[in-house]
C-alpha cells in the first residue's frame, strides 16, 4: 500500500487539508467537484493505482470542501499557493466538474505552473472557449455519455481546442462517471501519464 498522509499546510489566513505521498517522476494534484472532496479519490482507490505507478499525489480539499474550513480565498489562489508551498514542479491537475473549471482557469492563467490537466466532465467550458487555443500541455478530457450536467458538446469544444488533448468517453456513465466506472476511469488515466509523463 501506498503511504498516504494527511497534511494541513497552513497560509496567510486560511489553512488547507490535503492527502498526499512523496514527489516521484510526476506529482498529479487532484481536485474534487461540488459533492466530493479529497477523500474521494482516496476511497475510489485513485490515489493508491496513481502512486503504485511512480507518480506523486496531492489530493486537496478546497476552502469550505472536506477537512479545509470555509475561507474567503479564490480557488485558483488557494492552488497557485499550494503548488509554490511545496515547491510542485509542474504538476498534471486532475479536475472534475468542478475541479475541471478551476483547473481550466489556472491553466490559462498560470502555464507556466502546470505540466498537464485532466479533465472529467468539466463545467463552465462554453465561458472559456475562446481562451481553450492557450493551453499547451498534454490533455485528457474524459466523459461520461450519460452526463445530465455538463454536456457532451463541452467536451467536443475542449478536444477541438486543446491542440494535445484526447478525448474519451465511458458508455453509460453518469456526471462523476470515475466513480461509475472506476477500472476504465484507472485505466484510461494510467495509460494517458504513461504516455505523456
Amino acid at each position: 500500500m501506498a503511504k498516504i498522509v494527511d497534511d494541513t499546510i497552513e497560509f496567510d489566513g486560511y489553512s488547507v487539508h490535503l492527502k498526499r505521498s512523496m514527489e516521484r517522476r510526476k506529482t498529479l494534484l487532484f481536485l474534487h467537484g461540488m459533492k466530493f472532496n479529497a477523500q474521494t479519490w482516496e476511497t475510489l482507490g485513485t490515489l493508491e493505482v496513481v502512486h503504485a505507478e511512480g507518480f506523486g499525489v496531492y489530493a486537496l480539499d478546497l476552502p469550505g470542501f472536506g477537512e479545509s474550513p470555509q475561507a474567503d480565498v479564490a480557488p485558483g489562489q488557494v492552488l497557485k499557493q499550494v503548488i509554490l508551498n511545496q515547491k510542485l514542479d509542474k504538476p498534471v491537475l486532475v479536475g472534475p466538474s468542478m475541479g475541471g473549471k478551476v483547473s481550466l482557469d489556472f491553466a490559462i492563467a498560470h502555464p507556466e505552473l502546470v505540466g498537464g490537466l485532466v479533465l472529467i466532465g468539466a463545467v463552465g467550458v462554453e465561458d472559456i472557449a475562446d481562451k481553450l487555443v492557450d493551453i499547451k500541455v498534454p490533455t485528457l478530457i474524459v466523459w461520461g455519455t450519460e452526463d445530465g450536467i455538463s454536456p457532451l458538446a463541452n467536451a467536443n469544444v475542449l478536444n477541438s481546442s486543446i491542440a494535445d488533448s484526447e478525448l474519451v468517453f465511458i458508455q453509460g456513465a453518469a456526471h462523476p462517471c470515475y466513480l461509475d466506472q472506476p477500472d476504465i476511469w484507472h485505466w484510461e488515466l494510467i495509460s494517458f501519464l504513461k504516455e505523456n509523463f
